[in-house]
């Protein structure tokens, strides 16, 4: 039985990925310090006996006793709602927290996974991006907390391959959407949705023109697992190149809902990308992967999701405290 450490287990991605790796037979070590995860999301993980949990901050030394064959680090605020709160921490998951797994890898000879993001492009002047292109970071700029993080990640992961033999693997994650999301963590999907269920107008920020593409969590988590156990070190976008503009997906939900809420609009954020799109060629190629669920569908999935949370879950403005960490 392959031994799995999971760190970020109780967050959006990470808690998918315990149950995709117990349902293929593997004992899954789940890792969370709960600053933006969410015990519910591995609730149903507690009495199953291939799986255990640790309440653990991995900024700080990592132990895990017996051996491991992987780890995949997911620990990390992941929407600007989060990281813009909480922007030293997020910075020190990135570098620290990556530091501590990587040398947890190389102890245990273990295989390690590293989640990028699409973010490493910044606003990008290269479109669709693909995996050599540089990006176009504000390194300074509110976001850059997040962004740098990340690349710094990637980069001290392909150090510990080069230096030490590591056995590495770096997945750039793309948006992505599906039950277990936060209703308020202020990205677009939950957003609009969580607006409609409440009966608010739908925001968009600038004049909507900007692009996303999105990927649902099944096909997300399908191209991680099969990277994991490629023989490729290098990153590889994962993501739906299906791109769609904010103020066309506006228009989807409030179809998909049935509501009748316009469209309202507000300045657009600092280095707020204009374009995201995946160039998938790579993990096509590497992978044979490529997203299976269309957009219709996933976000009916998603919406039914949303729909089951209680009032008081529907009404909270605030997911999280974080005052116990904005001095960390």
């Amino acid at each position: 039985m392959k031994r799995v450490l999971i760190t970020g287990a109780a967050g959006f991605l990470g808690s998918h990925l315990c149950d995709r790796f117990i349902n293929v037979g593997c004992y899954v070590i789940g890792m969370d310090n709960f600053i933006t995860g969410d015990r519910k999301n591995i609730n149903h993980l507690f009495d199953n006996s291939n799986f255990q949990f640790i309440e653990h901050d991995v900024t700080e030394f990592v132990k895990i006793e017996g051996d491991l064959d992987y780890i995949l680090h997911f620990a990390s605020p992941a929407s600007p709602i989060d990281y813009l709160k909480i922007p030293i921490q997020t910075l020190k998951v990135g570098s620290l927290g990556t530091h501590n797994l990587l040398g947890l890898a190389k102890a245990k000879k273990a295989r390690i996974l590293i989640a990028s993001t699409s973010e490493v492009y910044g606003d990008p002047l290269v479109h669709p991006q693909s995996e050599d292109y540089y990006g176009n970071v504000n390194t300074i700029g509110p976001r850059g907390v997040y962004d740098e993080a990340k690349r710094f990640q990637e980069s001290i992961t392909m150090a510990y391959h080069r230096f030490h033999g590591l056995e590495t693997r770096i997945v750039r994650i793309f948006n992505t959407y599906g039950p277990r999301m936060r209703l308020n963590d202020g990205r677009v999907i939950p957003a609009f949705m969580g607006q409609a269920l409440r009966g608010e107008d739908l925001t968009v920020f600038g004049d909507g023109s900007q692009t996303r593409s999105f990927c649902y969590v099944d096909d997300q988590i399908e191209g991680i697992y099969r990277l994991l156990l490629s023989d490729y070190q290098y990153p590889v976008n994962i993501g739906n190149p299906h791109e769609i503009s904010i103020r066309d997906f506006a228009d989807e939900i409030i179809k998909l809902t049935e509501t009748s809420q316009k469209v309202v609009y507000e300045d657009l954020p600092i280095d707020d990308p204009m374009q995201r799109q995946p160039d998938i060629t790579l993990a096509k190629k590497l992978l044979n992967w490529e997203p299976k669920v269309d957009r219709a569908e996933g976000m009916r999935k998603t919406f039914n999701y949303f729909k089951g949370l209680t009032r008081e879950e529907l009404y909270k403005s605030e997911h999280k405290d974080f005052s116990s960490y904005i001095n960390k």
